[in-house]
């Protein structure tokens, strides 16, 4: 018997300052907010739950994964969230190709914190 693992269905974020994080994740970053409860919002991007927290126990408090959210247009998208005051650690770069597909990211920090990425798969040139 497999275990039959196919895709990732919730990510969790710790945060520090609840509704900061709120208003960045929602405003800035656009994802779509479902709801909020004890201490815990929670958000859809595509087909994945994004969960922020505070952490409930010292032994989950801890900066979080990087997270790299797809975009159609990482240009676009840099400079959407630049004039919405995201500090980026550096412009949008190529970091690799695979195969006809050039994968292009660029990094930058939550308001929590917590390093985050945009990441876009172009045809390589």
């Amino acid at each position: 018997m497999t275990l039959g693992i196919q895709k990732v269905g919730q990510v969790s974020i710790n945060v520090r300052d609840l509704q900061r994080a709120i208003a960045f994740y929602r405003d800035v970053l656009e994802l779509q907010y479902v709801w909020q409860t004890n201490g815990m919002a929670f958000f859809t991007c595509g087909e994945v739950r994004l969960m922020l927290g505070t952490p409930e126990d010292p032994n989950f408090d801890h900066p979080s994964s990087v997270l790299y959210y797809s975009v159609d247009d990482i240009q676009a998208a840099f400079h959407v969230l630049s004039t919405r005051g995201v500090m980026f650690h550096g412009p949008p770069h190529e970091i690799g190709k695979l195969g006809d597909i050039a994968v292009w990211m660029a990094f930058f920090t939550d308001s929590e914190g917590n390093t985050v990425a945009i990441q876009s798969e172009v045809p390589a040139v």
